[in-house]
């Protein structure tokens, strides 16, 4: 066993935005700051009253710029982003010769000869791999059409939960498997801390409301890692303190999930329970909360 391991992420995948300068496009529709071109960004697509729609990672290849994003959300995603093309010549389709790998494992980002630094991207086989823009202590992201390269480095294959655990214990949210649309703040799922949000690149759709959570405090919960004993509670799983709801569980994996709760619950250091789980969370030591 070598310690390195790469899993397919079945559900996401990439589309292209190509033409007639791409990132100026895109810059005042998202979260992100585009005008960083030596990196691999995370960010967002908000509603303009700043709820989440899409979330993405994005990096530059030949041909445009590729963004990974939910496959289930994909489509309608293409078409939010046509409706803002007026006259700019922009072309925006899926790509689906490619898969999205993740790669994690104690000196993963070494063997792909990368610093461990968060968003560095290069070319591997017939793809890009980038350290997570996060957190690089995660691993690496992996866009190309087959895992052979990935073997040759000394990759093995692992099973969607292993990869989960590792992402999980960092407080790292899934896409839709951790936000839900129309509903999550950005701020309340680590955006800010974990630079999917940039507040000197100017407007973008959903900033004034964004910003406003921001400055004037308006962020009663967060999106943090649980650990639980007991049956694991699904998606969406009520978590209550007393008789009362203080959150919602989301992802997991073995015993430890993700889970949206009420900070003063969190401070309150009351017994949380969710289903017939009891939770302990716990504070990852990015955040600010």
């Amino acid at each position: 066993m070598t310690g390195l391991s790469y899993v397919q992420l079945p559900h996401r995948c990439l589309f292209l935005v190509s033409g007639a300068d791409p990132r100026t496009f895109l810059q005042g529709l998202v979260s992100a700051d585009l005008t960083r071109e030596d990196c691999a960004l995370w960010g967002a697509f908000l509603t303009p009253q700043g709820r989440f729609l899409h979330e993405f990672f994005l990096a530059e290849d030949a041909a445009g710029l590729v963004l990974e994003t939910d496959r289930d959300g994909r489509d309608a995603f293409i078409q939010r982003l046509k409706r803002y093309d007026l006259r700019r010549q922009i072309d925006i389709a899926p790509i689906d010769g490619r898969t999205v790998f993740a790669l994690f494992g104690a000196g993963a980002a070494e063997a792909v000869c990368f610093p461990e630094q968060p968003g560095l991207v290069k070319r591997l086989g017939q793809g890009l791999a980038f350290t997570d823009p996060r957190r690089a202590e995660v691993g690496l992201r992996c866009w190309m059409p087959e895992a052979t390269t990935l073997e040759t480095l000394g990759f093995e294959e692992a099973f969607l939960g292993e990869w989960d655990d590792v992402r999980i214990r960092q407080g790292l949210p899934d896409g839709y498997r951790d936000l839900v649309p129309d509903q999550t703040l950005l701020l309340e799922a680590g955006f800010d801390e974990l630079g999917g949000v940039d507040w000197n690149k100017g407007c973008f759709l959903g900033q004034e409301v964004t910003a406003r959570s921001k400055y004037r405090g308006h962020v009663k919960q967060r999106l943090m890692p649980v650990a639980f004993t007991g049956p694991a509670p699904a998606f969406g799983t009520p978590i209550v303190l007393g008789d009362a709801a203080v959150g919602e569980m989301r992802s997991h994996s073995g015993s430890v999930g993700l889970a949206v709760i009420r900070l003063d619950a969190v401070a309150s250091g009351g017994p949380l329970t969710a289903g017939e789980a009891t939770l302990t969370p716990w504070k990852p030591d990015w955040a600010v909360f």
